[in-house]
């Protein structure tokens, strides 16, 4: 009897301890991954006179930045397509795992930028948004319907007829520069012709018309909705830009034309838009250049023409991880040629540079190299920020939209970034510290238990997919807020949360230039008078 009782008590005692834990915050003290030691964080960073110091500095470095009210001659958007916030903190880990560190500590280039805030990115007609509606938003100051570029709401997808009335049209940043005596140009390393960059210059009712065959696979007509590589040579503002930087030759060229790797193109109205390029150029009187390799740019990188076009592949250029470095120059390159060439216009310039490939890398689930990517446009902003002064150059950084990877589980600090969790799901099997939602990377479950990924013959291979939970042909992107990062006149302006479509207004009040208020003759945006925004209201009430 008596050892019943004390059984009873003990069993009770246990499970009020169990009931006092918290399950949603468990204390398992979980060993290192396999093949790891233990992390330990320095003495200095043991001692709270660290953190002290560490945020005096900050303070002393925010304070000495914040005050900046001059006009930016030159702006420089960074666009990382799909560079969500957990891809921030993922890539700055993975940079300082590169350089022997922990990880967690490390930093961006941009993330040492005196402000931050968030944009909001949804579209019209969409909670979760694409790379079309996005840069209508980001670079044309309109929010718009999903898959449409350079038109207003009035305009849905795939609508050719709405997209030819020019009152749906509407201007990017890139074109007021213009407008104002500036030069212009993109980089990117997706085609020239994909979305994002497509934002600073094109008006069509689908993202994927950016050759004349993919206008008429949708029933329109070319010569009424010319296509998007069209657009970028014949029309305004494309035809204007003095730096033109990516992939996508195959939109330029005739079906049974090949390119200089061979590669065919993918036009059906026998024309040659590379050699157009080059006629309009020579007609100009001005100097130009084409370059498909990056021997051929270096080679002109000595004495830059006024207008150079350079196409490095058939489509999307390589990931930086497998790309030939002999043949494809690096985004920090790109982005230092195209600054060096706008440059010589004394009254600036506005430059449009993507990090294109983070959002294949996510919609494929290749996740070292979305985060690869990620890096390399930091690279390319440090470049940036070393050839421009704080002092007349603003420097805006952002994405356009997020995607579905989760930075997940109790990993100890120092965890391999790229690695599976110091945690394990309820049936022993290790799970990865980044993992996506959805798409290609889901595994089948085996008498419903997870499949151990860690035992898979190309685990942590740079095209291995990390699990997923939802199989998809393709990851989708997120709905989340994305960072916004910005230096230089007015960067404080950039702080916050606000809609997407505010940053080219933003970018343009810094630089004194575009049809919106301006820093140098109307004060704060805030001035402007009440019967004015009233007026402006009532405008376009009676449009409607």
């Amino acid at each position: 009897m008596r050892s019943a009782v004390l059984l009873t008590t003990l069993v009770l005692a246990a499970l009020a301890r169990g009931a006092v834990r918290d399950r949603y915050h468990p204390d398992t003290r979980a060993a290192p991954g396999p093949g790891r030691a233990a992390a330990r964080s320095s003495a200095a960073e043991r001692d709270p006179a660290h953190w002290a110091a560490e945020a005096a500095a900050a303070i002393d470095e925010r304070v000495r930045r914040r005050n900046n009210r001059n006009a930016a001659r030159n702006v420089v958007m960074f666009l990382g397509d799909g560079m969500s916030v957990p891809t921030l903190a993922a890539a700055r880990t993975l940079l300082g795992q590169r350089n022997g560190q922990t990880g967690e500590e490390a930093q961006l280039s941009f993330e040492a930028f005196p402000t931050s805030g968030f944009s909001k990115t949804y579209c019209l007609d969409a909670q979760i948004a694409d790379s079309a509606c996005t840069a209508t938003a980001y670079l044309c100051g309109v929010k718009a319907n999903r898959g449409t570029i350079g038109v207003n709401g009035d305009v849905p997808r795939w609508d050719c007829n709405a997209s030819t009335d020019p009152d749906t049209h509407v201007e990017s940043i890139a074109a007021w520069a213009l407008k104002d005596g500036r030069d212009a140009g993109v980089v990117t390393t997706t085609r020239v012709t994909h979305a994002s960059p497509a934002g600073a210059y094109a008006s069509v009712a689908n993202r994927h018309w950016e050759n004349d065959d993919a206008v008429r696979e949708d029933g329109a007509d070319p010569a009424r909705c010319p296509d998007i590589a069209h657009q970028l040579v014949h029309m305004s503002p494309g035809n204007q830009f003095k730096v033109i930087l990516g992939g996508g030759r195959r939109e330029f060229l005739p079906f049974n034309f090949t390119d200089e790797e061979g590669s065919p193109g993918v036009r059906h109205d026998n024309r040659n838009l590379i050699e157009e390029w080059q006629e309009n150029k020579a007609a100009q009187g001005a100097s130009y250049a084409y370059v498909s390799n990056r021997d051929q740019l270096m080679n002109v990188s000595s004495s830059l023409p006024d207008y150079l076009l350079g196409l490095f592949e058939n489509s999307h250029m390589q990931y930086h991880l497998e790309a030939n470095n002999v043949t494809e120059p690096t985004l920090a390159e790109l982005t230092e040629i195209a600054i060096k060439s706008l440059s010589r216009n004394e009254k600036g310039f506005f430059l449009f540079v993507e990090s294109g490939r983070i959002d294949h890398g996510h919609h494929d689930n290749y996740v070292e190299l979305a985060l690869d990517e990620t890096i390399q446009m930091s690279e390319a902003v440090r470049v940036a920020t070393e050839l421009l002064s704080e002092e007349d150059s603003l420097i805006v950084v952002t994405a356009d939209h997020a995607h579905v990877m989760a930075f997940n589980g109790y990993t100890q600090r120092g965890g391999d970034i790229l690695g599976v969790s110091d945690d394990r799901d309820e049936d022993g099997v290790p799970y990865m510290t980044l993992s996506y939602t959805n798409g290609p990377g889901a595994r089948q479950q085996v008498n419903g238990t997870r499949p151990d990924v860690t035992t898979e013959d190309d685990f942590g291979g740079r095209r291995w997919r990390a699990h997923v939970e939802i199989p998809l042909d393709s990851e989708t992107h997120g709905g989340d807020d994305v960072g916004v990062f910005a230096r230089g006149p007015h960067h404080d302006l950039f702080t916050g949360v606000y809609e997407q479509s505010q940053l080219p207004h933003l970018m343009a009040y810094a630089g004194c230039f575009g049809p919106g208020p301006h820093a140098c003759n109307a004060g704060p945006a805030t001035h402007i008078p009440y019967f004015l925004l009233a007026l402006i209201t009532l405008c376009q009430i009676l449009r409607t």
